[in-house]
């Protein structure tokens, strides 16, 4: 081995050993935060249920609902807190959400619609759980809303704890027995928690408990974080469980893992683990002077253009899933023009790898998708998700090639560009049908993370064998990320 081969291999195995002891230690960790714990599947009808509990537990028990988009793992750090202090939590998935085979359906702008059957599951799902004490609510974003309304047709005198919350539904009468917390980085749900708890006393303080004519409310804001970082707030979680304690009489707690870092930690120890797994491949050369300027912006702008003004047209609506299938049309026409005109420009992705494309698949949808289920969210399709995420995959390819072929060959400045111009021809798709396709805005952070992410690991790979490998996987992972995103949802 020459001495360039060795000091081009230290690199790749220092990062790999430092990525290594920060899973194992992340993993440690979490794994940590879940022992001595019971956790079951209780499901009820058709909606996913999982059980928390320690095996003494004898706390009253506590319904866990998840935001718009979420599932039951997203609100785990709540439900694991809970059992670790004793209670029982139920978390369970929304219609349309995580693995819950049931669309969601009827209007969404209406309290008629979407959210009254979204209302009835709850109620189902309290019954279905067999509880013969009142239950305690706990809901994060969208589910504040159901809770609350759910706590006002339910005869027991129950606490509620909503977090990120708003609801139309609060008034200074009703309900009772709520604690109301928001991140300091989410102003305007901060200002509401506020407004609650001045409904009962003007002069309530962050962090103060109120009470008048028999209702008690308490604001918090949860530090240095916003609407998905609250979801791992240690204050946040010491909060509820102080909360539910005393309307139960309870004193029992436990200490609160940090699962927030160590989740962090954990995934992007896995993206860093990428470097020398890339490394393990035979290198090829695939070099190429970078776009110039007028012919880079013509790689960026044609696509970014022609991409909405021809899908939305076109905007079949025949998927099961919000703004899915426009997603995918979407997707597939950009990536398409996109590698015509780098193609013309003198851009290809190169030859195929498949043992590359393999490995970033298997990496980055198995190891990766792994962890990102077990401890963080959901990754996996449930039922009726199949031909979702087959149309969904089938438009990112075409992507997928075209962005990994023009980041191979880029420098910093136009791959961000790049990325711009895309989420431009989104903006541009929204502009164009603001009515059908608003919910196109809520998935940006996903393909945010996906760019971060599996972008940065599919960089890797491209540095050794070229951007037809990388590319290929990335629109598969891609086109799976969407389709296990946003809910299902059937008209009427």
């Amino acid at each position: 081995m020459t001495r360039g081969t060795r000091s081009g291999l230290a690199g790749p195995v220092i990062v790999g050993a430092i990525a290594l002891a920060i899973a194992c230690l992340s993993l440690w960790t979490l794994e940590k935060a879940r022992s001595g714990i019971v956790i079951t599947r209780v499901d009820v009808g058709d909606t996913p249920v999982t059980r928390y509990a320690r095996s003494d537990a004898d706390g009253p028990p506590v319904v866990v609902a998840h935001g718009f988009a979420g599932s039951r793992q997203i609100m785990q750090a709540y439900s694991l807190a809970l059992a670790r202090a004793g209670y029982v939590a139920y978390a369970f998935d929304f219609q349309g959400h995580g693995r819950n085979p049931v669309p969601m359906s009827g209007d969404v702008t209406s309290v008629d619609g979407t959210t009254r059957r979204l209302v009835d599951q709850t109620l189902s799902v309290i019954d279905g759980i067999g509880a013969e004490v009142p239950v305690a609510l706990l809901g994060h974003s969208m589910a504040t809303d159901i809770l609350v309304r759910v706590a006002l047709q339910t005869p027991g005198d129950e606490p509620l704890v909503l977090i990120s919350a708003f609801s139309q539904a609060v008034t200074g009468s009703e309900p009772d027995k709520t604690l109301l917390i928001a991140g300091a980085w989410e102003p305007g749900l901060r200002d509401f928690a506020l407004k609650a708890a001045r409904m009962v006393d003007p002069g309530a303080a962050p962090g103060q408990t109120v009470e008048a004519a028999g209702i008690t409310r308490r604001a918090v804001t949860a530090p240095n974080v916003e609407h998905v970082a609250i979801l791992h707030s240690r204050v946040a979680l010491a909060e509820t469980v102080d909360w539910l304690n005393r309307f139960s009489g309870r004193s029992d707690t436990a200490a609160i893992p940090r699962t927030g870092w160590a989740l962090l930690a954990l995934l992007g120890a896995l993206v860093a683990l990428a470097l020398p797994l890339g490394r393990l491949l035979t290198p090829r050369d695939t070099a190429a002077p970078p776009l110039p300027a007028r012919r880079f912006a013509l790689a960026v702008i044609l696509p970014a253009v022609l991409a909405p003004l021809v899908a939305v047209p076109l905007n079949p609506g025949w998927l099961p899933v919000l703004v899915a299938d426009y997603l995918a049309l979407h997707l597939f026409i950009y990536g398409l023009v996109q590698l015509v005109v780098l193609r013309w420009a003198g851009l290809r992705p190169g030859p195929l790898v498949p043992l590359a494309a393999v490995l970033l698949l298997v990496w980055g949808l198995g190891v990766f998708g792994f962890a990102l289920d077990r401890y963080g969210a959901n990754f996996w399709p449930g039922p009726g998700r199949v031909w979702v995420l087959a149309a969904l995959i089938a438009g990112a390819i075409p992507f997928g090639l075209s962005d990994a072929t023009l980041a191979h060959h880029a420098p910093l400045w136009q791959r961000v560009l790049a990325r711009l111009g895309f989420f431009a021809s989104l903006a541009l798709a929204v502009a164009l049908d603001f009515e059908e396709l608003f919910f196109v805005v809520m998935i940006v952070p996903v393909i945010l993370l996906f760019f971060f992410v599996f972008g940065t690991m599919g960089r890797f790979v491209a540095a050794r064998v070229g951007a037809a490998a990388p590319g290929l996987a990335l629109g598969v992972i891609l086109g799976w990320a969407l389709g296990v995103s946003f809910p299902l949802f059937a008209a009427g």
